[in-house]
């Protein structure tokens, strides 16, 4: 079944992605409207289609043609053309311009931002996020960084408290921006955490830290690694549960 990706956050691991072909921009006639796509060609077995902000994907074999890639498109077109009109109305509604007064979630609860005249420097005070911005400050990028610090003071502090419940040294912890995961692990490199699990209750931060470092036992997803995460977060069930219907109201900053 295709999805697209804004559906649901996989925290699967995935596989190093092949080489692949430069992405290649093209346009295409569906019904009424002309449709923007991306073609990622490289080595798989099968046509994908994928809608995220940045419009419509299509992951397609090395060696199938493009006339080949459009008849799939005009194939699927209903379905299209309704993707793309949910996101673009759910996309409209997660994004967040940081302006003063605007409020932002953080741990589950809400910061007010503060923006003032400044040199670009970021400052927690009490429940507020103050932006010291100068006049042409992208204060996007000034609240994102904000928050990236807090993540990684924050999930390292999570970080250590599991992996010494699992009785392991805590991994090397790094922030991704991923689109379509929570997290990775791997026994090389360590853990990364998408940062934008800050804006959630610490419970499904902690749920997110324990699947990770759960693969450091199991690297799959069988019933031996379910059981690592429960023997050290037993309401595993609940919280992935929450984690995926709290993932679709997450704000776009």
């Amino acid at each position: 079944m295709i999805k697209a990706l804004f559906e649901q956050l996989s925290l699967f691991r995935q596989p190093a992605a092949p080489p692949t072909q430069a992405p290649k921009q093209r346009h295409l006639l569906l019904g009424t409207q002309i449709v923007a796509y991306t073609l990622k060609q490289a080595p798989r077995r099968r046509l994908t289609m994928t809608i995220d902000e940045r419009g419509l994907t299509v992951g397609a074999p090395l060696r199938i043609t493009v006339s080949e890639v459009e008849a799939f498109l005009k194939s699927h077109a209903v379905w299209v053309h309704k993707k793309l009109a949910e996101y673009t109305g759910s996309h409209a509604r997660r994004h967040i311009a940081v302006r003063d007064g605007v409020c932002l979630p953080l741990l589950g609860a809400e910061i007010s931002v503060r923006v003032v005249p400044g040199a670009n420097r970021i400052r927690w005070q009490d429940a507020e996020l103050w932006l010291e911005a100068r006049a042409d400050a992208d204060c996007d990028a000034l609240a994102r960084r904000a928050l990236q610090r807090r993540a990684m003071i924050v999930f390292g502090e999570r970080l250590d408290m599991y992996a010494n419940a699992l009785g392991r040294p805590a991994p090397a912890l790094g922030l991704s921006n991923a689109r379509t995961r929570w997290g990775s692990c791997s026994a090389r490199s360590g853990i990364r955490l998408n940062w934008r699990l800050i804006h959630l209750p610490l419970p499904l931060i902690d749920y997110v830290v324990a699947h990770e470092l759960a693969h450091l036992v199991e690297m799959n997803h069988s019933p031996r690694f379910w059981a690592v995460v429960e023997s050290i977060y037993p309401d595993w069930q609940d919280a992935r549960r929450e984690l995926k219907a709290r993932a679709a109201d997450i704000p776009i900053i």
